[in-house]
């Protein structure tokens, strides 16, 4: 009950749920939990202040004030976006290479779905999810179909409903097509109910169809929605919102894996409608797909009012690397379009640790609250101060992070090398973080992300806002025999199995045990806008020749611009503290997609992307078949030091197969609807 609350009310108002808002809320919901049970044709929960008793369906579209709080509690039915980790309504880290974890799998349905566990009998909680997204589908429709109903609607009330119905319809097939593939697309239909079975068969949209339905509804209702909202309101749709999932879209519709070429035909190539032999997924190649993703994301750009976040340089700012030849920019100051006068770990860190104002960061296109139980802090703390210990990052992930100066760990300089021995002498402190004497050399040197993102042995956390003894400033270590490694708990599970853990959303005052333990609230987003330049920059390296684009109102001629390329890139890279693209990569398309994917990697560690990239560019296969490695958590400290593959059989157990590209469509229903096809390499 507190949970579900809590959510209508973040969807009504938009800010942070306090116990006295609580209450009152619950007060009127149970009221209207007792009205819900008295209206037949009312299948989804109605919640506004302004409900009473004698309140029947019709009266809902009689009134505008109804009507709205009809369409935000439709909003309120989605999944918390945050609840990748547990509580899966998507796949996410755990199911990809760039996470694992000994954890039980019942809250951790993605770490089930690659042990096989998922299936189209039985989808687990991605059931609920498939449900929900055309719950909120219907709840949409019915309230396009009946909005004219109200008396007491203005112009500009219509378009602000119709605008964010549309969007919040949207969005559920976006999150369909995203998860399960090409969706039923209903448009404005609103089917009758209980009709013979026959009346609701209907076949599902191929991928382009379901792209150019959702591109073609957001493009719409921009134009009706806000350029920005009130700080009460954070997490609404906007105008940047609607334009910025466009563009996400449009990347993917360009993608290999939907985009013609190998990948789409070993997934895709067999894949026809069954009512029409149509393909699912195009087999034919379309470089134009690119151009538009790239006038997409660069609409976006254009806007000018999106740009990184960052945070000034102090006198705990570490100097720049001295002796950068290979970025003519790099020197130069922030402002100016280099690395300079920006403290890059707090730049980063700050976003994510609920550090940085939430509702006024220039670099959120759509983002939302919330706090370290959605976040699941719980998983990446130590489990001797009040955590799980699960949330484990794979050796991948820690070799793909750069050196401060740039170069990858296999051609590191004299000034920053690299090592696997030894380790550090002394304590080093940096923007506030503390790399203390004895880590491991693997972990010296590295790019400030790293230090904001990772947890290793004998990594420092300040827990400072716990006041007992044991509780704040430790330090803390995976050995097999150390409090928090395999012998600290008699499970044996409550360790992180590659001897990482992510420590990005960990605020340094966060603690979950202690005398005063608090932890900051957080923010979560769904678009970045350095996930923004990063598109563009991809889209743009595709493309072969000249391209006009007209989107909207607006006309863009693209080409493989690298000056383009390198400005979107480099920024992005420039905030982290490092040296951006050389020309001499620049002049190599494929380099230049290896390091982006590379950069995608690292810049979005654990925030739900690396999933759906490794499918989306076609490199799932080869991505996921490369063997989970971190440290050696069956040692001591004497051995723990060693590239090792996780001693569990999970490792063996893992599935990489053509059909997890997508999850299976729900069995029963396919056998229910004769003209809906399952998704490739599932029961049907």
């Amino acid at each position: 009950m507190k949970n579900y609350i809590n959510k209508i009310i973040y969807y009504m108002v938009g800010t942070r749920v306090t116990a006295s808002l609580r209450s009152r809320v619950t007060a009127m919901f149970s009221t209207v939990v007792i009205l819900c049970g008295s209206i037949a044709s009312c299948d989804y929960l109605s919640v506004d202040k302004y409900f009473t008793d004698e309140l029947k369906i019709d009266s809902i579209f009689a009134s505008r004030r109804y009507i709205e709080a009809y369409m935000w509690e439709a909003a309120g039915m989605f999944p918390n976006e945050t609840h990748f980790m547990v509580g899966n309504y998507t796949p996410g880290p755990f199911a990809c290479d760039e996470g694992f974890s000994l954890a039980n799998t019942t809250n951790q349905v993605g770490l089930g779905y690659i042990l096989g566990e998922i299936s189209a009998k039985n989808l687990s909680s991605f059931r609920t999810s498939y449900n929900t997204y055309y719950k909120i589908i219907r709840k949409c429709n019915t309230i396009l179909n009946r909005i004219d109903e109200a008396a007491d609607m203005t112009t500009a009330d219509r378009f602000n409903i119709l605008g964010n119905t549309r969007f919040i319809r949207a969005y559920a097939y976006y999150r369909l097509l995203l998860d399960f593939g090409p969706p039923i697309i209903l448009g404005d239909d609103l089917p009758n109910s209980n009709e013979d079975l026959g009346y609701y068969d209907r076949p599902r949209s191929t991928y382009d169809e379901a792209v150019e339905y959702i591109c073609g509804e957001l493009e719409e209702v921009a134009a009706w929605l806000p350029e920005t909202v009130s700080i009460m309101e954070f997490g609404r749709p906007t105008k940047g919102a609607a334009w910025g999932l466009i563009a996400k879209v449009r990347l993917f519709h360009a993608s290999p894996l939907f985009n013609g070429g190998d990948a789409a035909r070993a997934c895709f190539g067999d894949w026809r409608r069954t009512t029409d032999d149509a393909q699912y997924v195009s087999q034919s190649y379309d470089e134009n797909r690119w151009a538009v993703a790239a006038a997409a994301a660069k609409r976006l750009i254009n806007t000018g009012k999106y740009k990184l976040f960052t945070v000034e340089a102090d006198d705990q700012t570490p100097a720049l690397p001295e002796n950068i030849i290979s970025d003519p920019d790099y020197y130069n100051s922030w402002e100016d379009g280099g690395a300079a006068g920006i403290d890059h770990f707090h730049s980063y860190a700050d976003m994510f640790t609920g550090e940085a104002v939430i509702t006024v960061n220039p670099e959120y296109v759509w983002a939302r609250n919330c706090n370290s139980t959605d976040l699941r802090l719980n998983l990446a703390f130590p489990v001797k101060n009040g955590g799980y210990n699960t949330m484990g990052v794979t050796q991948k992930v820690i070799d793909a992070y750069a050196m401060a100066d740039g170069r990858t760990i296999y051609d590191a300089s004299l000034d920053y090398p690299y090592s696997e021995n030894g380790f550090t002498t002394s304590v080093k402190t940096f923007s506030g973080y503390q790399l203390n004497a004895g880590v491991y050399n693997m972990y010296n040197n590295r790019e400030m992300r790293f230090y904001a993102s990772i947890g290793f042995s004998e990594c420092h956390w300040p827990m400072s806002s716990a006041t007992d003894v044991g509780n704040y400033n430790q330090t803390i270590t995976y050995y097999y025999d150390a409090p928090n490694g395999k012998t600290g708990h008699e499970t044996g599970r409550m360790v992180p199995a590659t001897g990482y853990v992510c420590k990005k959303f960990v605020h340094p005052t966060d603690a979950l045990q202690g005398t005063n333990r608090r932890t900051m609230n957080k923010s979560y987003a769904m678009i970045r806008y350095a996930d923004v330049l990063l598109w563009y920059a991809e889209a743009l390296n595709n493309l072969t020749a000249n391209h006009i684009v007209e989107l909207g109102a607006e006309s863009y001629t693209l080409d493989r611009n690298i000056e383009e390329i390198r400005l979107a890139f480099n920024q992005v890279r420039h905030r982290a503290g490092l040296p951006g693209l050389t020309y001499a990569e620049l002049a190599d398309a494929s380099k230049i997609q290896e390091l982006i994917e590379r950069e995608r990697m690292i810049e979005f560690l654990y925030e739900n992307h690396r999933y759906f990239d490794v499918r989306r560019w076609g490199i799932y296969e080869k991505s996921e078949g490369e063997a989970i490695m971190g440290m050696n958590i069956d040692s001591p400290k004497e051995g723990f030091y060693r590239r090792s593959i996780p001693n569990t059989s999970r490792i063996t157990q893992r599935i990489v197969a053509k059909r997890m590209v997508f999850l299976p469509l729900p069995l029963d229903e396919v056998r229910r609807l004769p003209s809906l096809d399952q998704n490739p390499g599932w029961e049907k």
